[in-house]
Parts: structure tokens; C-alpha cells; sequence
């Protein structure tokens, strides 16, 4: 079970920070924040902000999240919160909900093993903490001390501690050096931490754009072998991770330090052959995409993961068709609807994608198909299909990196939709003198029987 590596020359040790010399004031923090933290000292529990939001503040940010730790257990913070609620199997948390924020607070971790196998409760520690054959953690719900909490945390920077009893921060693993040198470290071993959660070679990568920092060699050097690992996490808990690492305003960067440290495959392994080459049109529309949902994020504008997800599974989806309709002789419409089934089936064996989002894909992906098809009424039937703006979006971005004939049809419905309607009809009808015609064929009218006439008469 866990134990800090006893040959790691990384000592976990508190230096006290006073409020003088760290710059955090009580303006930037949440007011809820506060409430629960000074309830909880009142209450007489040792209560402290801890991880990314005392990191965030130490480097001038504005955190999203306000994060406290305590000495109470779960039950006795709920004890104390009547707008508490317990979530969590595997961590087991206290959720204190003010209106739309929502303050999570943790009892302080402990080590699994080390020392007996009770917690200071006298719980049974074997009962609470759990780990698979890999090293991974399945259950951790051991309570400890403020130091072993600080040891089981995952990044130095991650394990500074600010208390609203004498407003200092405790520093427990030289996360203010990594700060100052700007580097993503491990706490512990890093292949050991790894394999007790494969999720923090990610949030190791996410912290490193996010921050501006790089990941230093030894927290770097394990994570190529040990990518394979992340095939061991639920794919909903791989879902919610990457809306992180790509809906964060950072995605691009996010998605090529990814590549780099081979990251991406035992996330979406149907792009492992074609995004290889950097010049590739598959690396480079996923480039333009994810860079499109940067501006627009980084511009308080709408995104949605549909958008992000039909982006990264559009290649290998025009491949799969493309193969159903050479082995099986399936026209185009029936290979895509069959090889759409297909490609997200494999994908959600590794990320799961909610129905809300899959179905869109959907819409997206077969609008690609209709979009051409603009003669008569179609193309003023397809302007009012609900996920027209989307399947746009999306062929405008293909006629980029793709250019021909994929571009003009792009540029031709960019003018269609300015359009007022006299103009879209001259569209229309120059379409189709260019074209060919392709014009509706008559009715043919149906020739009454001569009985039927007959009976008639």
C-alpha cells in the first residue's frame, strides 16, 4: 500500500510563510470560502485553503476554485453545514453549496499502511484505502495528519497550506522554488504517484501550459512508458479530464505537449497513425479547431465539447466510411450512418461521450454529407436545421486545411446565409446552369384504369 518512498531525497517539511511575505489577502478569496474556514476554526478543527487556489493566488491569478482541507471528518463537517452534502466513493468529500458555488472541503489524508492499520480514529485503514494490482488507487478514504496530507498531494506547488487563523502559508514540499523556477515537480516517486493515479500525467501536462512551466526530468521521464496506464481509468472520469485539458482556453498547446509525451494515444487511439506527421491535413485541422475554440473561449464565447469531439474522430470517421464502401458496395449515406455507429463505439471504450454530445457529432458529421446537396428547396431547408450553424462552422474550418472543392462550397454558403432572398435564388439558378441542371423531374401522372373510368361514369 502507500507509503512515501523513504529513498527520496524530497523531504516533506512545513516552512511557515508569514502574512507579510506572501501577498495573499483575504480580497481575493471567495467570501463562502471564508465562511466555511472560519466556521470550522470556530468549531475547534484546524481548516486550511489548499492546492491550486493558494498556488494561483501565490502567482497573481484569479482562482475558479476555492479548495479547503480540515482535521474534521466528513460527517462532522456536515455536522456543522446544514447546505452539505457527501459525495465520492473513492475520496470520500463534503460539497458545502452556496447557491451556483460550491466549496469542497477534504479531510486531511493519510498513509495506508505506515505505522499500525488503524487511522488515528482507529478505523481500518485496509478498509479504507484500496489499490489494484497496477498500484492504482480504487478506495482512499484514510484520514492522517496535516503533514501526510501534504505528502499524498500530487505537485510541490499543490501542497502549500493558507490559514485564516494567523493568515500565513505553510509550504510542506519547496512548492514557492518550483513557482519561482516555474516547474511542474512530483511530490514522492514519480513512477510510484503515477501508477497510484495515471490521471496526474495529464494534470502534469495541463499545469505545465496552463501555468507557463515546464515538466522537470523527473517528473517527466516515466510518463511515456507509463501512458498505457490511463486505460485503466473510467472513461467518464477520462471525459470530465479532458473538457480540462481542451476546453480550458490552452487547448492546442495542451493537445501538442500531449502528442509529445504520448499522451494521446490511449486517449483517442483511432488517431494514432494519423496524426504522425505534423504537416499531416488530420494534425493540421485539429490544430485549426482547437484553436478556434481557444479564441472563441479566451472570448467569453459558447463552446461545446460536440464541436471539439467531431473535430478529433472526423478522419478516422471519413475513413471508415470510405473502407464500407469499397468492401461492402454500401453507398455514402449508409457507410456514414454505419461508420459513424462504429467510430464512436471504439471511442467511448476510452473517453465516454454523453448522449447530448454524441448526438450532435451526429448532426455535424451528416451535414458534411447534405451541405452539397443544395438544389431547389434544400438549401433553404437546410438554413433552418437546428445544428446548420455548427455543420457550417465545421465545413468552414475543412475548407481551410483542405482547400478545392471543400472550400468553395464553404465560401458559397458563407455568401448564401448574407444573402437577402433575391439574391440567394439568382445563387441557386447560376448553380445550376453551372452544374448541369440537376433539376426536380416532373410528376408523372398516373393513367386512369378504363374499369375505373367505367365505374366512374
Amino acid at each position: 500500500m502507500f507509503s512515501r518512498d523513504k529513498s527520496s531525497d524530497q523531504e516533506i517539511q512545513g516552512v511557515v510563510i508569514p502574512r507579510a511575505e506572501h501577498g495573499i489577502s483575504r480580497d481575493d478569496i471567495s467570501d463562502n470560502a471564508l465562511k466555511v474556514l472560519y466556521r470550522l476554526n470556530k468549531a475547534g478543527f484546524q481548516a486550511y485553503l489548499v492546492g491550486g487556489c493558494v498556488r494561483d493566488l501565490m502567482l497573481g491569478l484569479h482562482p475558479k476554485d476555492f479548495d479547503v482541507v480540515t482535521d474534521a471528518t466528513p460527517e462532522q463537517i456536515k455536522g456543522l453545514f446544514r447546505n452539505c452534502r457527501l459525495i465520492g466513493r473513492r475520496f470520500r468529500l463534503a460539497h458545502i453549496v452556496f447557491g451556483r458555488e460550491i466549496i469542497e472541503v477534504a479531510t486531511f489524508r493519510g498513509h495506508h499502511a505506515d505505522g499500525g492499520n488503524e487511522d488515528p480514529d482507529g478505523n481500518d485503514k485496509k478498509a479504507l484505502g484500496k489499490q489494484d494490482e497496477h498500484g492504482q488507487l480504487l478506495r482512499d478514504n484514510v484520514f492522517g495528519s496535516i503533514e501526510e496530507d501534504a505528502e499524498r498531494r500530487d505537485f510541490t506547488f499543490n501542497a502549500m497550506y493558507y490559514s485564516v487563523a494567523d493568515f500565513a502559508v505553510t509550504d510542506f514540499a519547496n512548492g514557492i522554488d518550483a513557482i519561482q523556477k516555474r516547474e511542474v515537480r512530483l511530490i514522492g516517486d514519480p513512477e510510484t504517484r503515477y501508477r497510484e493515479d495515471p490521471v496526474r500525467m495529464l494534470r502534469a501536462v495541463r499545469f505545465a501550459v496552463k501555468l507557463n512551466m515546464t515538466i522537470s526530468k523527473p517528473t517527466a521521464t516515466p510518463i511515456k512508458s507509463l501512458a498505457h496506464l490511463l486505460g485503466n481509468i473510467p472513461a467518464a472520469r477520462l471525459f470530465e479530464e479532458t473538457l480540462k485539458l481542451f476546453l480550458s482556453g490552452q487547448g492546442e498547446a495542451t493537445f501538442l505537449m500531449l502528442r509529445e509525451y504520448g499522451l494521446l494515444t490511449p486517449l483517442f487511439p483511432q488517431l494514432e497513425s494519423l496524426i504522425r506527421d505534423e504537416n499531416s491535413r488530420e494534425m493540421q485541422f485539429i490544430r485549426a479547431v482547437l484553436r478556434n475554440t481557444d479564441d472563441r473561449i479566451n472570448n467569453d464565447q459558447r463552446v461545446t465539447p460536440a464541436f471539439l469531439y467531431a473535430a478529433l474522430l472526423w478522419y478516422p470517421l471519413e475513413e471508415q466510411s470510405q473502407k464500407l464502401q469499397a468492401e461492402s458496395g454500401l453507398n455514402a449515406h449508409d457507410a456514414l450512418n454505419i461508420a459513424m455507429g462504429e467510430v464512436i463505439s471504439r471511442q467511448t471504450k476510452h473517453i465516454m461521450i454523453p448522449k447530448r454530445f454524441s448526438t450532435v457529432m451526429r448532426d455535424i458529421w451528416i451535414l458534411q454529407q447534405r451541405l452539397p446537396k443544395r438544389f431547389g428547396r434544400r438549401a433553404f431547408q437546410l438554413l433552418t436545421h437546428p445544428k446548420f450553424r455548427a455543420g457550417y462552422d465545421f465545413l468552414a474550418v475543412r475548407g481551410q486545411i483542405e482547400g478545392g472543392e471543400v472550400l468553395e462550397l464553404a465560401d458559397w454558403w458563407t455568401q448564401f446565409q448574407q444573402a437577402d432572398n433575391g439574391k440567394q435564388k439568382q445563387m441557386l439558378k447560376t448553380l445550376r446552369q453551372r452544374e448541369g441542371g440537376d433539376k426536380p423531374k416532373p410528376r408523372r401522372r398516373r393513367r386512369k384504369s378504363p374499369n375505373k373510368q367505367a365505374d366512374h361514369d
